[in-house]
């Protein structure tokens, strides 16, 4: 968000990034070449700048029909008018981008009710509706090949070569229960079973890891009280990962728990990457999300592991964030230049 005035001839278009965190919602000014062809050498379209951006700190409900729509609209359209007009518009925009943590497996509600509303209300039948996932991806690395790992409290890769015939390849992203290896849930649970098993005196348990755990959360005999019953257990469990990596450069127990989970997040990406077939110059991995604050304790062993999966493929941070692939979809589309594979449900775009 900024106070920047827009280049002449200004696209305005409309982000949207609703997950458990909250919802966003920004205002862009895409510039540039009209069609796009400054960026025609790496696949992307003219960079978008973000002009206003609205936050929401509560999450969009989901109930027994997925995501709601009402819930969504209620809080996006007067949000979205102000913001447009605000940005010195009308109200009215040529594009929208709504991505979504759940579009894939809940958003039949949003993919039945946006398209309309959205239309009535801001003057553009140009919408795309994504998985929060394919938003991520397009911020980190715009309409580029390659593969991108979004990891926080939980974790999943997505990656492309741009092809309609391959189109998306996903891996992980299952949950705390069934996946989601290597996440911040993934490390935190690993951490506290290694202080847990220091507790009791068996062997892989970690006296560095049971102070910290102590410290956080009081005696480790109360933690089963403390997670079990509780709906916010993966956010609760990805809070003690940062403890982990603090205590990695003193204690091998916290070490060996960041080297496997860089493993598994190697072996996501080497899952979604373009095959061997595809061009594979100057491909990259790009790493998106919280979880890789933690920096060079979590960022060494992956950029290792990748070596060993992934020979020749360069590992480097986002671009940007999710809300910065909204708006950057949002862009193409109003361009007629996406060049990200469409998906009735990674990635539909209706009018």
């Amino acid at each position: 968000m900024g106070e920047t005035t827009p280049a002449p001839g200004p696209v305005p278009v409309l982000g949207v990034d609703s997950g458990g965190s909250g919802l966003r919602i920004a205002v862009g000014d895409a510039y540039g070449n009209a069609d796009g062809s400054d960026a025609a050498a790496v696949g992307a379209p003219a960079p978008v700048r973000r002009l206003r951006t609205v936050v929401f700190r509560e999450s969009v409900r989901t109930g027994p029909d997925g995501i709601d729509a009402d819930d969504l609209l209620a809080r996006l359209l007067p949000a979205a008018g102000s913001l447009l007009r605000e940005a010195g518009g009308d109200g009215r925009c040529a594009a929208v981008c709504v991505g979504a943590a759940g579009m894939a497996t809940l958003g039949d509600g949003l993919r039945a009710a946006l398209p309309a509303a959205l239309s009535r209300a801001l003057g553009t039948d140009r919408l795309a509706l994504a998985a929060d996932a394919v938003t991520a991806y397009a911020g980190a690395l715009g309409q580029r090949p390659g593969a991108v790992v979004a990891a926080g409290t939980g974790m999943v890769a997505m990656g492309t070569d741009l092809t309609a015939a391959t189109g998306w390849r996903r891996a992980d992203g299952w949950g705390h229960l069934l996946g989601d290896c290597g996440s911040g849930a993934w490390i935190g649970r690993a951490g506290l079973e290694a202080a847990m098993r220091a507790y009791d005196g068996r062997p892989g348990g970690s006296a560095a890891l049971l102070a910290r755990a102590e410290a956080v959360f009081g005696p480790v005999t109360g933690l089963p009280g403390k997670l079990y019953p509780r709906a916010d257990r993966p956010a609760v469990l990805a809070s003690f990962a940062p403890e982990v990596a603090h205590c990695a450069a003193e204690d091998k127990f916290a070490a060996a728990i960041l080297d496997e989970a860089a493993q598994h997040i190697a072996d996501a990406a080497a899952a979604v990457c373009p095959p061997p077939t595809a061009p594979t110059t100057g491909l990259n991995v790009a790493y998106t999300g919280g979880l890789f604050k933690m920096g060079e304790p979590l960022l060494e062993p992956l950029r290792s592991a990748l070596a060993v999966r992934l020979p020749g493929v360069r590992l480097r941070a986002a671009d940007g964030d999710p809300l910065d692939g909204a708006l950057l979809i949002a862009a193409a589309v109003a361009r007629d230049a996406l060049r990200l594979p469409t998906d009735e449900r990674l990635l539909h775009v209706a009018g």
